[in-house]
């Protein structure tokens, strides 16, 4: 089983989380900020994966510190539950609707993090949830899980939808790289 547990306390946040890449739907998500819990449990979801977090942050000052942690930390035990990497397909794509938005996804698990964001966000909340942060999230996931994200938007005006359509897409590309179906590393370099 591809598994990790990380813990990371610093002045601005406690987080602690379990993630299982070959079990899906046990998920216990909470950060303090609703609409991030659902978008988290979305993209697990997606994925395929469990993922238990509970996060305490300074959430009296906004959300940013929060969301981009816990990116760090998934990030962080993604890396850390793949191992060598050995036999995943390691490319990922997905094309995801939600009503009238459209969200492509595409990701190749290389080592090398880095994100490429287009997606404008027409609001600036959406519950307590600073929008901006959603960018900020998937960086920090990207960087700290070696994966070469890239997010576009077609076309949208609702910004939940968009969101949602984001995290969703992610996961479903998160769950074609990660799947077993070769027995070395996807490289003609024999590593990532």
């Amino acid at each position: 089983m591809r598994k990790a547990v990380f813990e990371r306390n610093t002045k601005e946040t406690s987080i602690k989380l379990a993630l299982n890449l070959d079990e899906a739907g046990q998920n216990k998500i909470s950060t303090g900020i609703g609409f991030f819990d659902h978008m988290l449990e979305l993209m697990a979801f997606r994925a395929g994966f469990s993922l238990s977090l509970e996060c305490e942050g300074d959430l009296n000052i906004d959300t940013h510190h929060t969301v981009e942690d816990v990116g760090i930390c998934l990030g962080t035990a993604f890396k850390d539950a793949l191992g060598d990497k050995a036999g995943i397909n390691r490319y990922g794509s997905c094309a995801m609707p939600m009503d009238e938005a459209l969200v492509s996804c595409v990701l190749d698990i290389s080592n090398r993090g880095f994100l490429v964001f287009n997606a404008p966000l027409p609001a600036e909340v959406c519950g307590t949830f600073e929008t901006e942060g959603t960018e900020e999230f998937l960086r920090a996931f990207a960087v700290n899980a070696g994966i070469t994200l890239h997010v576009n938007l077609a076309y949208g005006i609702n910004t939940h939808h968009i969101i949602e359509a984001i995290f969703k897409g992610a996961g479903g590309a998160l769950r074609q790289a990660i799947a077993v179906t070769g027995a070395g590393v996807s490289s003609t370099k024999g590593v990532l």
